[in-house]
């Protein structure tokens, strides 16, 4: 488990030419753990890692080969969450008032999955003690707002240049995932918001893409996308959102966090996902139902 004293806490690649209206984001996927962060915590070594979305960055990679930016945070979901809005805060976890604008009754929160996190996966308490309430808003200042103003800029950048945009935000989920009612395994779930967030044909095409590679693919249930997927999607002025979750057990061991052997194998899979994306985007960019609904 990396730690640095200093370090970016986002990165955005780029391609030397963005030629597809799409946009990349790994929010998720940051490994890299404050040494202050780790001393406050009673988690330790994998334990703490239990909320990444494990190396979804790599497996998305290729999305700047193909011309689209890709947003990825360094810093650690377990740190701040940036797919929640930005004060949904648990004011247990804090000494001190929180403001009167935090939202302290969200769902998410209740469930300890916060702005700030109270938990990692399998329900085990970050923290060893509570936090200064200064401490979690500055949190929100120093590393929230900056990654949305980095995401609100690519995604407005590829608006004005090809009159629409696609944003795909990239996750992984608990290999012990079933459809409702039955037995069956997701290899990746597409999530639009029930249809508010992007165009239901977009959502077909991915679901009918994934299905093509040979993967088991269904849509919304049980993760029909957080706060990014529904804050930047706006199918109306042509602004689509997608969140992606690709089950964690096809290419991770998710014991001892270790990448499959097949690793490389979804890698190129999901870059083909990408690249048949661009294509059907690019095919039916004059129709309404993606320009504008």
């Amino acid at each position: 488990m990396p730690e640095m004293r200093e370090y970016e806490l986002f990165e955005v690649h780029e391609p030397v030419s963005q030629t597809i209206p799409f946009v990349y984001n790994s929010p998720h996927s940051g490994r890299i753990y404050p040494p202050e962060f780790i001393a406050q915590s009673r988690l330790e070594g994998i334990s703490i890692r239990r909320s990444e979305d494990h190396y979804v960055d790599e497996l998305f990679g290729a999305a700047v080969d193909l011309g689209a930016p890709l947003l990825l945070a360094n810093f650690p979901r377990a740190y701040l969450d940036v797919n929640r809005e930005p004060y949904e805060l648990d004011p247990r976890m804090f000494d001190g008032l929180l403001p009167p604008y935090a939202n302290i009754n969200s769902l998410r929160v209740a469930g300890g999955l916060g702005t700030i996190p109270r938990i990692v996966a399998e329900n085990m308490e970050i923290y060893a003690r509570r936090l200064p309430v200064q401490e979690g808003l500055e949190r929100v200042e120093s590393v929230y707002k900056p990654y949305h103003f980095a995401l609100r800029r690519l995604i407005a950048r590829t608006h004005v240049q090809f009159g629409f945009g696609v944003l795909i935000d990239c996750h992984s989920m608990p290999g012990n995932v079933r459809v409702a009612g039955t037995n069956a395994r997701p290899d990746f779930i597409i999530g639009d918001r029930y249809g508010t967030s992007a165009s239901s044909e977009l959502s077909r095409a991915a679901i009918g893409i994934l299905e093509e590679l040979g993967f088991a693919a269904i849509r919304n249930k049980p993760y029909a996308g957080g706060f990014i997927t529904e804050h930047y999607g706006r199918p109306s002025r042509g602004l689509h959102a997608l969140q992606i979750e690709v089950n964690r057990s096809i290419y991770v061991d998710e014991v001892t966090l270790e990448k499959r052997p097949d690793f490389g194998i979804v890698a190129t899979a999901i870059t083909s996902f990408m690249r048949q994306m661009a294509d059907y985007v690019e095919k039916f960019a004059g129709d309404r139902a993606l320009a504008a609904e």
